[in-house]
């Protein structure tokens, strides 16, 4: 007996909620790549920024630099680390961390600024925005992955991808660290190329600021607004524009608050502020009295004693023969002054790498005044070069010997100049010496920057020279001293601070310390003042002298 057969109703296929189409994931790609590229260039920017003007404030650019980059890439691990907690609202998170890097990235070089007018203190400032930006910096990538790989893709879900997902995840993972680095090198190019000769360090952060906003809130309202609900959009939107108003507003101002930070710097009588191409040059004082003159905040010379100091750098090493001298710096004319009142002087060369500093000395009335007109003098050649480099060219060529040089530079463990106090720029000096020529450098405050005076020292000795130490005393009470002078800060009277220089000579005799029978009469040095300058620097002498400093291994700390 046959069933009878029962044809059931075909089973209703149960269809999924329609969803709304999604970008093509090619479409997604490319303006995340742009974005990355873009993020990448001003996070570096930030970077520089900070390397740029911690060593234009604080001093020492390797110690500024080294803390700068290590504190940013060990922020930049924690700032993976907490994008952990965002990648359920990637979206929303990605631009917010995009909106805050560009407010404190942008506003990063002012803050820094005014901590150092204002405070007289930005260390801590500065390790505060590297931390920050380094943290926001570190959350970009692993934010932007959880985005481009979302929908089903691996990351989303926990599963374990198919193989062809894999391979599209680190194809994805490859595209993005390629346009990280690549906008990286453009924003490490732009900086010194581009933003900083065109809008300088303080506009050219804030221009960098609006530039990351844009970008970055750009992709999330645009790309990636279906993963945004309303209230979030609106955040987004309130957020970015009000991080724009502050970086235009602060833009608008930035040439007031320029103004402002520099009459706290160098006081109410600033008569000249000029940015060259290498530093900033700030002459202030009044008709009254001399001018001082500051280079990238640092007092390099204080009308009221630079004599002191300039007669001491220049007779000592003048006690001889001397018709033919070499100034390496002296870009003010303080030094070529002193050299110039011997009449037995036949030529005097200045090589000076700014420039700007001796267009000012020529120019400026009171600056040229008092240098005494030292540059229109028919005796004097300017050279514009890196002194290390313009040696090594000199020492091939016969008719550049000197019968006196003369190192007037800034301390070496504050500025890039380290290298003109290293052995192997002194051996170079050693061969532009006529037979009997005179070395005269300054070194330094002898009584509170000790080691780097002995350093200097043995420097000098282990490139051939015999060496005799001595020092100048007494700065002008009420002066602000810059780094490379002895610290004295106001309210505390620490005495009077001091130079520290060293006269050497090429073997091993050390030079006689005196004046040239045909010396001109002379302010604040005598026979009697050397002597006691003498005895005074050797009292500082240690027992073990340090290891000189070299080209591959500096030793000036900051």
């Amino acid at each position: 007996m046959m069933e009878p057969t029962v044809t059931m109703p075909p089973e209703r296929v149960r269809r999924a909620p329609a969803r709304r189409p999604e970008p093509p994931r090619e479409t997604v790609r490319f303006p995340v790549l742009a974005v990355v590229f873009v993020c990448a260039a001003c996070g570096l920017v930030y970077e520089l920024e900070l390397v740029a003007l911690a060593s234009y404030l604080i001093g020492d650019s390797v110690t500024q630099a080294s803390v700068v980059l290590s504190v940013m890439v060990f922020a930049m691990g924690v700032g993976s680390l907490l994008a952990k907690r965002l990648r359920c609202h990637a979206a929303v998170g990605f631009g917010l961390v995009e909106a805050g890097l560009a407010l404190v990235g942008g506003c990063s070089a002012m803050v820094l600024y005014a901590a150092f007018a204002w405070l007289g203190e930005s260390r801590y400032v500065l390790v505060a925005f590297s931390l920050a930006i380094g943290v926001l910096i570190g959350a970009e990538i692993p934010l932007l992955m959880s985005l481009i790989q979302r929908d089903g893709r691996p990351g989303r879900t926990g599963r374990k991808a198919p193989v062809g997902e894999e391979d599209d995840a680190a194809g994805t993972v490859a595209d993005l660290f390629a346009a990280d680095y690549v906008g990286a090198l453009v924003g490490g190019l732009a900086f010194p190329f581009l933003l900083l000769p065109w809008l300088g360090q303080l506009t050219g952060a804030l221009v960098t600021g609006a530039v990351n906003a844009v970008a970055g809130g750009g992709l999330v309202l645009w790309v990636f607004r279906r993963d945004l609900t309303a209230r979030s959009r609106a955040l987004l939107v309130a957020v970015n524009v009000s991080v724009l108003a502050v970086l235009a507003t602060a833009t608008v101002l930035v040439d007031d608050f320029e103004q402002a930070a520099r009459r706290a710097v160098y006081g109410e009588r600033v008569r000249v502020a000029v940015h060259t191409e290498l530093q900033e040059v700030v002459v202030t004082g009044g008709r009254e009295g001399p001018p001082d003159l500051f280079l990238d905040g640092r007092l390099r010379v204080a009308g009221q004693d630079e004599y002191r100091y300039h007669e001491a750098l220049v007779h000592p090493a003048m006690n001889g023969a001397h018709a033919d001298v070499l100034i390496v710096g002296g870009g003010d004319g303080m030094a070529a002054r002193e050299a110039l009142r011997y009449p037995g002087v036949r030529s005097l060369t200045v090589v000076e790498l700014d420039p700007g500093v001796v267009r000012l000395a020529r120019t400026d009335p009171a600056l040229a005044a008092l240098n005494a007109q030292a540059f229109r003098d028919r005796r004097v050649r300017v050279v514009h070069a890196d002194a290390f480099h313009w040696l090594r060219g000199a020492a091939d060529r016969v008719q550049e010997r000197y019968d006196v040089v003369v190192s007037d530079l800034p301390d070496p463990g504050i500025t890039p100049s380290t290298k003109l106090y290293s052995e192997e720029f002194y051996g170079l000096v050693a061969q532009v010496l006529t037979p009997s020529g005179r070395f005269a450098v300054h070194a330094g405050s002898v009584a509170d920057r000790p080691r780097t005076y002995w350093t200097v020292d043995a420097t000098l000795r282990a490139a051939g020279f015999a060496t005799r130490p001595y020092s100048a005393s007494g700065r002008t009470p009420g002066f602000s001293a810059g780094p490379d002078r002895a610290d004295r800060t106001s309210g505390t009277d620490r005495g009077p601070g001091d130079w520290g220089f060293l006269l050497a000579l090429p073997g091993s005799r050390p030079p006689a310390l005196g004046l040239a029978p045909d010396a001109p009469r002379l302010r604040s040095l005598g026979e009697d003042t050397l002597r006691a300058a003498a005895r005074r620097a050797e009292r500082g002498r240690g027992a073990a002298a340090p290891p000189p400093s070299t080209l591959v291994h500096p030793r000036y700390g900051g």
